[in-house]
């Protein structure tokens, strides 16, 4: 059986995703067979697993850092908010049904037999499984039937390795508070701490890191620094502060939907010289673009009641009649058409709303879930793409006799008459270097600079385990 580490942090976003794909990386090149596992997430970021399920898609990314294709058993609970209060529940890889919060947590002994059964088969087929934990295990109104930390490192009985983020300040205090607040047990199981995202001069915080191991009597495997440009894809929040400083001229627009999912399709245009993306939230007025991209949403209908409540028909509108493109992905596909109509309430109330009118299409929602690997290339210019499909609807259409995509298993998308509006269900299309350069072509960019998004990731994952071999002993974390 494999050696199985948890890594637990302090608080959202202290870098345990990072660190599990760091250790991944550096662990793969030494020739360690280890998987990556997350027993619960929340996430609107997903991705098609290569045995055909719906998994979150930090565990994606965390898999090709271990140098292996993801599998529905490294992420086998998703859980994906329609609401501030139900969220689609996903387990191993398919939709079981919506919960509010009081019925999940009554499902949670089901969730948990899932999780046990995923963790045995990664722990029967490699040496070692790294596991990442969710929020903080010392989030007390969410201790009962937890499987997302302690809860699920007590039922293996594997050790937990606490990571804290130095770069929000009060790193000491997080630490030594999550501690205070978690059982004897539970505090027993910490085998010790990694800091996270330091700058600065070590020996300055050299008596902090003395006075800790005093306090707590367990060590500090390693303090890592901050690395600048490391832009992994987000588990969910968008990373606001990684738009790019420099004169880019061509500007893409995207509004930040309140159910905005798989918003990582586009990373690629973040990382490229010469483009401004720029994420208009609520109340953000948006200036001049080149594109606009409407991207995936959880709750297509509410978002598109969002768009129009914040003027975004009125500003596309006239986006378009001053010559710029459009594009929709997924839900922002759907979005363009005549309407979108959910008559059982997949993801909402049952009910029709208006579209953009910009295609003529139409989308009705349903509860089949397509979950597929795709690839293809553009229809116009045969420009090689590849993806993936995560949707409900079946959309129809006469504007579906002019298809944006020709995949490997017919047509996708639809593209206007006079070439200004397009959409399609494929995720990852700027991901390829020649589909992102024919896409931003069309979009009024030539010769862009573009590279594969999978040799950047690479480049990062190579970074990074230099600098968790650099600050860590391997050989010391249990």
């Amino acid at each position: 059986m494999a050696k199985t580490l948890m890594i637990q942090g302090t608080a959202s976003d202290a870098g345990k995703s990072t660190v599990v794909a760091g250790l991944g990386r550096a662990w793969h090149r030494r020739g360690v067979a280890v998987a990556p596992f997350k027993p619960q997430n929340m996430a609107l970021n997903s991705a098609v697993s290569v045995d055909g399920g719906e998994i979150a898609r930090a565990q994606a990314v965390q898999a090709q850092a271990c140098g292996l294709a993801p599998t529905i058993d490294m992420s086998p609970v998703l859980l994906k908010p329609s609401s501030d209060r139900d969220a689609q529940v996903i387990v191993h890889g398919h939709a079981v049904g919506s919960m509010a919060a009081d019925g999940y947590h009554a499902y949670k002994r089901t969730a948990m037999a899932a999780v046990l059964e995923s963790h045995a088969r990664l722990a029967a087929g490699y040496e070692r499984v790294l596991v990442e934990g969710a929020g903080s295990p010392a989030e007390i109104n969410l201790r009962e039937n937890d499987i997302a930390n302690m809860g699920f490192a007590e039922a293996v009985d594997c050790p937990v390795v606490l990571v804290a983020d130095i770069d929000k300040g009060g790193v000491f205090a997080q630490i030594v508070g999550t501690l205070a607040l978690l059982s004897d047990t539970e505090r027993a199981r910490i085998a010790g701490f990694i800091i996270n995202r330091f700058r600065g001069d070590i020996e300055l915080l050299r008596p902090g890191l003395d006075w800790l191991e005093r306090k707590t009597g367990k060590p500090v495997f390693g303090v890592l620094p901050w690395i600048d440009g490391l832009y992994l894809e987000a588990e969910d929040a968008i990373a606001l502060d990684q738009r790019r400083a420099d004169d880019a001229a061509f500007v893409v627009q995207v509004p930040v939907l309140p159910r905005i999912s798989n918003h990582t399709d586009l990373d690629a245009l973040r990382l490229m010289p010469g483009v401004d993306l720029q994420w208009v939230g609520p109340g953000q007025r948006p200036g001049g673009a080149d594109l606009i991209v409407l991207p995936g949403s959880k709750n297509v209908r509410a978002d598109r009641q969002w768009l129009r409540a914040n003027g975004w028909d009125a500003h596309i509108a006239r986006h378009l009649r001053y010559g710029g493109r459009v594009l929709g992905i997924c839900g922002g596909y759907q979005m363009l058409g005549r309407s979108i109509d959910d008559p059982e309430g997949v993801e909402d109330a049952p009910g029709r709303v208006d579209g953009l009118g910009l295609l003529d299409i139409a989308t009705e929602i349903r509860a089949e879930k397509r979950l597929e690997n795709v690839r293809g290339a553009l229809a116009a210019g045969d420009a090689p793409v590849q993806g993936y499909r995560i949707h409900c609807g079946v959309t129809r259409g006469a504007g579906l006799g002019r298809p944006f995509l020709a995949l490997e298993d017919g047509d996708d998308g639809a593209i206007s008459d006079d070439g200004a509006v397009a959409g399609t269900y494929l995720h990852g299309l700027f991901d390829s270097a020649a589909g992102c350069k024919a896409l931003l072509a069309w979009a009024g960019l030539d010769d862009a600079a573009t590279e594969d998004v999978a040799a950047v990731r690479e480049r990062l994952f190579e970074r990074l385990a230099d600098a968790i071999e650099a600050a860590i002993d391997l050989e010391a974390l249990p």
